[in-house]
């Protein structure tokens, strides 16, 4: 391995309400190197990459690239500077082509218009150089999840980027997608290209990179040689206490049916069936789990359950009770308790403080009130309360929720949804993007409340491990249809789910009917 291609020191960022998310942060990257960069929600590793791309511009210290001191104060600077970053959350045109994806922004040309075959051609060599199979000519919106992150990351090489920052790259890929992925990181690598790996995934953070960073409310702890360390070691310095990263939880004792879904049907506003005869009782006291590759009827189905969205045909019960024509407020007093998969367009009001967020859905509750008044008292002891019981790292109750970090965000939706007394809670990607700590808590708090106050739980989950750990009963989704069912979710490996999430392998409706 050479030298330093990138070493940024002293860094420190304070946002305008004098929150410190960086402070003093010093961190280097070599030639050839993949480096991961760990830490808690609200730690400072987006900020760190934001002000790295461009996106910020930090209060003091410096960047250096190649060893000379660089400016960058946008976007194109860090881009200038052989510097690109693949998003979490893909920033591609659906409608137009890979191509022309790829050349968004610098378009060839030829005698004035946009030279499309030219798109192609620059394409094409940037895929065939590093080992990406994909076609220019296909339309994105026809690309699986994994095709289209090649895209991302064709496009930050095509702009000649050395040193790619990659943000939760593994986020929403099967097992095999992410083997596909990090043998091109490795042919990255092999190239001379240098990669920051942002990831909560610790198994694969000890998989594909040689040193991790850690950092821990706003400050860097240091960076360390991956061979000497173990998960455990890395969960601990990234939280501050020993991680349990393995759930022990009894044997289910299912009760009563709770949800019963019955040949559901959804046709979408375009005439594409996004739910196709799915059928599924969800019982007390028990976890199902639904893999599958993001765009097959998870989120679907997740809208259609918490009053999001209409279905075209078929039977939603809760406790007895059709859904059909119901609003969300009624579904929920049905008894459902909802983490959404976005947590900030429909699982808070973000300009409202964390109190107001916390009992959004309680006001006309008899307990809540006083007469004809609001009860402020009680409110604010039972706020206080999930404050300390969830771990929400905030100022006080009065802090408006866009100011938390987004692990902390889903700490006050999960506080909400946990302690509402429902009996059927649905949980749609509820620990994407948040630190193993707070996943943690999370996690055994979906199987500590099916155990011991026999709720009734739905995980959709895109992350393969957190299916696998928490779930009685296991799904898998596919173009809209139940593809697989397992009636033990510890009997089945990741690589087998990926199989038939990618379709691969598939059950018949008589191998699946005893476990739906």
């Amino acid at each position: 391995m050479s030298g330093e291609v990138l070493r940024m020191e002293n860094i420190t960022k304070i946002y305008s309400n004098g929150f410190v998310a960086n402070k003093d942060i010093t961190f280097w990257l070599n030639e050839g190197e993949i480096l991961a960069l760990v830490g808690e929600n609200g730690a400072g590793k987006t900020t760190l990459m934001k002000v790295l791309f461009g996106l910020e511009n930090a209060q003091s210290g410096r960047v250096l690239v190649q060893e000379q001191e660089v400016q960058i104060q946008n976007t194109l600077d860090a881009i200038d500077k052989g510097i690109g970053m693949v998003h979490q959350h893909f920033m591609l045109v659906p409608s137009l082509t890979v191509a022309e994806n790829v050349a968004l922004g610098i378009e060839p040309m030829k005698k004035g218009t946009f030279d499309y075959n030219k798109a192609v051609e620059m394409t094409r060599e940037v895929a065939e150089k590093y080992n990406f199979n994909i076609d220019p000519k296909m339309k994105v919106m026809d690309l699986s999840v994994g095709q289209m992150q090649k895209v991302e990351i064709m496009k930050v090489l095509i702009r000649g980027a050395k040193i790619i920052i990659l943000d939760e790259p593994t986020a929403v890929l099967t097992p095999q997608e992410t083997d596909e992925l990090f043998e091109q990181l490795i042919l990255l690598r092999k190239s001379g290209h240098s990669i920051i790996f942002i990831s909560h995934k610790l198994e694969e953070v000890k998989r594909i990179c040689s040193r991790v960073t850690v950092l821990r409310h706003g400050f860097c702890l240091g960076s360390y040689e991956l061979e000497d360390m173990s998960e455990a070691d890395i969960s601990r310095l990234m939280v501050g206490r020993d991680v349990v990263l393995r759930i022990d939880k009894e044997q289910p004792k299912p009760g009563e049916v709770v949800v019963h879904i019955k040949n559901l049907v959804k046709i979408n506003e375009m005439g594409k069936t996004v739910l196709d005869g799915v059928s599924l009782d969800i019982r007390a006291g028990e976890v199902v789990g639904i893999a599958g590759v993001e765009g097959n009827g998870q989120s679907e189905l997740s809208d259609v359950l918490s009053g999001l969205g209409i279905f075209s045909s078929g039977e939603v019960s809760i406790n007895g009770a059709s859904i059909s024509g119901k609003t969300v407020h009624q579904i929920r007093q049905l008894g459902l308790a909802f983490i959404p998969e976005d947590r900030m367009d429909f699982g808070c009001a973000g300009d409202m403080s964390i109190r107001d967020n916390i009992i959004s859905d309680r006001y006309f509750q008899p307990q809540y009130r006083k007469g004809p008044f609001i009860n402020r008292k009680y409110i604010d002891q039972i706020v206080d309360q999930c404050i300390k019981e969830f771990d929400i790292a905030c100022d006080d109750r009065n802090q408006p929720v866009r100011m938390l970090s987004g692990g902390n965000i889903q700490k006050v939706v999960v506080a909400r949804e946990f302690t509402s007394g429902s009996n059927f809670i649905l949980a749609n990607q509820p620990t994407r993007g948040i630190d193993v700590g707070a996943a943690e808590m999370i996690r055994k708090t979906i199987v500590r409340k099916s155990r011991e106050e026999k709720t009734a739980s739905l995980l959709i989950s895109a992350d393969l491990n957190e299916v696998l750990e928490c779930s009685d009963r296991l799904l898998v989704m596919r173009k809209g249809k139940v593809v697989a069912a397992f009636k033990q979710a510890n009997l089945v490996s990741e690589d087998e789910l990926g199989e038939y999430m990618l379709g691969i392998k598939t059950m018949t409706a008589k191998e699946m009917e005893a476990v739906l």
